[in-house]
């Protein structure tokens, strides 16, 4: 979910355990020479969730890689499917209050430049959980010291995540 952790524990994640890091979104971004919000702009949404598939393909295989994804990625049932076929999915689940408290000002988010944001993260956190969990290896609960975090992952880490 957006505002979850991905990219700030991925990336300490990363350097604690000796992998390459990569945010999806950030590779796009890098890859296209915009950002997501202007993607999102010209293309829609789904010409973003296509850019973001497409990507997901090229990297899933990857091993030694911490991978953020976007916080929509599970909305594609082929996405979800790479993401089972990967050796670990860390699920970050954070509650809709926490998301909107780190995201409230944050105007490159699309989907959440609506009226009501926070009813908005409501809905998309009762749509994608259930999805981040058919996913998940494991499910960790964000909103707690970064470090405190990715120590916990690197004890739960089942060997199979490992290289």
């Amino acid at each position: 979910m957006m505002g979850a952790g991905k990219t700030t524990l991925g990336r300490r994640l990363a350097a604690e355990t000796g992998r390459e890091f990569l945010d999806l979104d950030r590779e796009i971004e890098r890859r296209t020479g915009v950002t997501v919000a202007t993607i999102f702009e010209i293309e829609g949404e789904a010409g973003f969730r296509l850019r973001e598939m497409q990507l997901l393909a090229e990297v899933a295989p990857r091993s030694g890689l911490v991978i953020a994804t976007g916080g929509g990625v599970v909305m594609n049932p082929i996405n979800r499917a790479r993401l089972l076929a990967c050796r670990c999915v860390v699920y970050l689940h954070a509650q809709p209050a926490l998301i909107y408290a780190r995201v409230r000002h944050d105007r490159s988010r699309p989907l959440l430049q609506v009226a009501d944001p926070l009813a908005r993260i409501t809905q998309l956190v009762a749509q994608r959980d259930p999805l981040y969990r058919e996913v998940a290896d494991l499910v960790v609960e964000s909103g707690r010291e970064a470090a405190a975090i990715v120590n916990e992952l690197k004890q739960l880490l089942p060997s199979p995540c490992r290289d």
